[in-house]
C-alpha cells in the first residue's frame, strides 16, 4: 500500500515507545509510516495535580485536535488515559494485546519494608492509587508527584523525605528502565484498561481504520471494553478512584471492580463472572451492582468534588 500513515505521539519516552511499537507492527505489514510529535497540556504543566487540570482527556485532547484537523492519521495512547466518550468523528480503531496490568511500588532504599506504622511517605499523582494505598495503610502520608516516568523516578531519588512512589508496571517495562527496588502490588486493583494501548483514528478514514484493525487483539479489546464500560456507567473519568480488571479464561470473564472515597476510608467492591461470548452489557451490569451495594454514595461525592 502506498499510503503513508502519520502517527501522532506525545514526546515523552513512554509515548514515543508506544508510537514506535505501533509503527514497527505496521512496517512489518509493509505500511509506510511517519511519527509526528505533539505536546499535550499534561506534559507542559508539571506542577498542578492532574485532578485540578480538568484531567479528562488531558493527555489525549491535543492529539485528538491534530486528528480532527487532519495533521495526523492515527494517535497512539495509553488506553487508560482515553476518555470513555471520544470526540465526535473519532473512534478506537484497534487495541493491541495487553501488557502487565499491575501497579508497582518503587522505593529508594533496598532495605525499605512497608509497615502499617506512621512516618512513611508515598508519592503518587493518581487519586486511585492514593485511595487504595490509604485504605490499606491509613497512617501513611501521600505526596503528589508529576512528570513522565523518568522525571518521577528522579524526583523520588532526590526527595529525601519520600520513601517510595507508585507507578504502572507496563510503563516501566516498556521503556526498559532499570529499577531494581520495586515490588508488584498484587492487592492493588488497576485503572480500567491499564496496560493496554489504544489506536484512535477518524471515523471518516476507513482506510486507516482497516489498517489498524489488523493489530487488534480480541480478548484484550473485550476485557478493556468491559472495564471502560464499568467506568463510563459510574460516570467517572480516568482521575477518579475507580478501579476495574476483567480477565478472560477460556469462555469465562472474571471481573473485579471498586470505588473508594478520596481519603481511602470507604470502599465498595464487587466480583462477577460473565461468559466471553455474552459480554455486551457486562460493564454496565457490574456498575449497577456496585452502585446498588453502596457505591452510589461515594460516586455522588466524587462527582461533587470533581466539579467544584
Amino acid at each position: 500500500m502506498d499510503r503513508l500513515i502519520r502517527i501522532g505521539s506525545r514526546d515523552s519516552s513512554l509515548a514515543l515507545w508506544q508510537a514506535k511499537f505501533i509503527e514497527k507492527l505496521l512496517n512489518e505489514q509493509g505500511i509506510k509510516t511517519e511519527i509526528i510529535l505533539v505536546k499535550s497540556e499534561g506534559d507542559i504543566n508539571l506542577t498542578s495535580p492532574l485532578y485540578e487540570m480538568g484531567v479528562q482527556g488531558i493527555f489525549t485532547k491535543t492529539l485528538d485536535s491534530a486528528l480532527l484537523s487532519n495533521k495526523i492519521d492515527i494517535a497512539v495512547h495509553s488506553l487508560k488515559d482515553v476518555p470513555t466518550q471520544l470526540p465526535v468523528n473519532l473512534k478506537i480503531a484497534a487495541i493491541p494485546k495487553r501488557a502487565n496490568v499491575k501497579d508497582v511500588l518503587v522505593y529508594q532504599d533496598s532495605s525499605f519494608i512497608v509497615t502499617e506504622k506512621a512516618g512513611i511517605t508515598i508519592a503518587t499523582s493518581s487519586l486511585r492509587r492514593k485511595a487504595q494505598w490509604l485504605n490499606k495503610y491509613p497512617n501513611h502520608a501521600i505526596e503528589s508527584i508529576r512528570g513522565n516516568i523518568n522525571t518521577r523516578l528522579e524526583k523520588l531519588k532526590s526527595t529525601l523525605n519520600w520513601n517510595a512512589a507508585l507507578f504502572a508496571a507496563a510503563g516501566i517495562d516498556r521503556i526498559g528502565l532499570d529499577v531494581p527496588n520495586k515490588t508488584e502490588l498484587d492487592w492493588m486493583l488497576p485503572a480500567p484498561a491499564q496496560g493496554a494501548l489504544g489506536i484512535v483514528c477518524r471515523e471518516d478514514d476507513p482506510q486507516a481504520e482497516a489498517i489498524c484493525k489488523t493489530l487488534n487483539h480480541h480478548e484484550t479489546a473485550v476485557c478493556t471494553g468491559i472495564e471502560r464500560s464499568f467506568l463510563r456507567n459510574l460516570k467517572g473519568g480516568c482521575s477518579i478512584p475507580i478501579a476495574a480488571l476483567a480477565i478472560a479464561d477460556k469462555n469465562n470473564i472474571h471481573f473485579k471492580g471498586n470505588i473508594l472515597s478520596l481519603d481511602g476510608i470507604r470502599k465498595v467492591e464487587i466480583e462477577m463472572d460473565f461468559e466471553l461470548d455474552n459480554f455486551d452489557n457486562a460493564g454496565k451490569s457490574a456498575a449497577l451492582k456496585l452502585l446498588a451495594a453502596g457505591g452510589d454514595v461515594i460516586a455522588r461525592e466524587l462527582k461533587s468534588y470533581m466539579t467544584e
